[in-house]
């Protein structure tokens, strides 16, 4: 009788366990799923908030570092998709850390005085808002392009 009991209990928590595993153990399209949905989660921010107003830049830039940690956080277990989850993060960081650059410029020229020194302070923040913004953007837009290209490609292979 003792036995036939140690197996009742032996045999369900056995078959749970293998149905977490089994569970846990992702594929390559829910991998995938995931880092495409953290990808367009910083595509759609950038499209919502391409404001000009100092405060929202800065509140982009934050969200997009939260964005670029989150896909570093992904814990993707694919090498292939490993590659792609650093290409990401390293494009939103880039393009986070050029338009904290450009709001800080945006924050001195509002603050620029109505003189000759003012107009030169106003002058220079353009330039680093265009610097940062053009630069960054046309490099980010490029690299996210052929990387989302790349990885639509990779993630309709069959595994």
């Amino acid at each position: 009788m003792f036995v036939s009991r140690k197996y009742t209990v032996i045999v369900p928590v056995s078959l749970s366990i293998a149905l977490l595993m089994a569970g846990c153990n992702e594929n390559k399209a829910s991998q995938c799923q995931r880092l495409i949905q953290a990808v367009n989660e910083g595509n759609s921010l950038i499209d919502k908030k391409k404001g000009q107003q100092v405060i929202t830049s800065v509140q982009l830039s934050k969200d997009l570092q939260a964005v670029t940690k989150s896909i570093e956080d992904l814990n993707l277990k694919d090498p292939k998709l490993q590659e792609f989850q650093g290409r990401f993060a390293k494009v939103f960081r880039n393009l986070s850390q050029a338009i904290a650059k450009a709001a800080q410029a945006l924050g001195l020229a509002k603050n620029a005085e109505a003189s000759e020194v003012g107009r030169e302070k106003l002058q220079k923040a353009r330039t680093e808002i265009d610097t940062a913004l053009t630069a960054a953007a046309k490099t980010a837009g490029k690299d996210s392009d052929k990387l989302v290209g790349d990885l639509n490609k990779y993630c309709r292979q069959p595994e």
